[in-house]
């Protein structure tokens, strides 16, 4: 199971981390954390350094409730660090954490390498088709609804069975325009009470029968920290048990603001894989 990454062959057979670079001041987690030059390369140096085969650049902050931002700011705050990361570390691989087409396209024109779509392409109408003419990799998150109201009253017949649904749907019409290497992510605390993220990691091994690697974003969310009265600074631990759980469970890619820990539970549960 492999995706072409601007001619770089990945293989997800050995799940890989995906490092978080917000640059955004109002993320859940780093929010403003990296706002100048020196921030920034020194934290996609640090991340590179641990592991991370893919860095995630995001402009655009999808906490829930979230300010909505235009299209032109997230350009301006995206492009330039595409153009920075590309120059300072060559062979880098990109990805682009955008829902608006025009952004996705701009980004993989200075040399990002694939595009992570909270939306599934639900808040863009052209973004399946400016990917499937990319062709690049693209992955499709499930949200129910905005950042601004996925978590008003989020309800599902059986969240397992829609999401399969879903993505059944979503993954037959990007493969119809002809996209090869497509990624699904549950979309975990995007529109989800706290027991349907605990059902969406309890049975993630179902959505293997897609047939399309499995990136998973759960690194020191809500779903974590509150049930142990603690803050996100604090989850770290939680978020390695997590990423465990995703990992036995058929994660092919961690997306993860602590590269080196995410790293580790990779390699561990790799080691207990081999005794199967």
């Amino acid at each position: 199971m492999t995706i072409n990454c601007n001619g770089t062959l990945i293989d997800l057979r050995q799940p890989k981390v995906m490092g978080i670079l917000n640059i955004t001041p109002d993320s859940f987690f780093d929010g403003g954390k990296y706002k100048d030059t020196e921030a920034i390369l020194s934290q996609v140096e640090k991340m590179l350094e641990e592991g991370a085969t893919f860095i995630d650049v995001g402009g655009y902050s999808s906490r829930p409730g979230a300010v909505h931002i235009s299209e032109q700011e997230e350009l301006e705050r995206v492009l330039p660090i595409v153009e920075l990361l590309t120059i300072s570390f060559p062979g880098i691989i990109i990805s682009i954490d955008t829902f608006r087409s025009k952004v996705a396209s701009a980004c993989i024109r200075k040399g990002a390498a694939m595009i992570n779509d909270i939306s599934a392409g639900e808040m863009d109408e052209n973004m399946f088709k400016v990917v499937a003419e990319l062709q690049v990799p693209y992955c499709m998150m499930h949200m129910l609804g905005t950042p601004q109201n996925m978590q008003l009253k989020p309800e599902y017949e059986d969240i397992v069975t829609d999401l399969l649904r879903y993505f059944s749907e979503k993954t037959g019409r990007l493969k119809l325009l002809g996209l090869k290497d497509i990624l699904v992510d549950v979309g975990i605390g995007f529109g989800k009470t706290m027991d349907d993220n605990y059902k969406l990691l309890q049975q993630l091994s179902l959505f293997k029968t897609l047939d399309f690697p499995l990136l998973i974003g759960v690194s020191r969310k809500s779903m974590l920290y509150k049930p142990l009265g603690i803050t996100a600074k604090e989850a770290l631990n939680a978020t390695t048990v997590a990423h465990t759980l995703a990992l036995i469970n058929g994660a092919s890619i961690l997306r993860a603001h602590d590269v080196k820990e995410a790293v580790e539970a990779v390699k561990i549960v790799g080691l207990w894989n081999s005794n199967d």
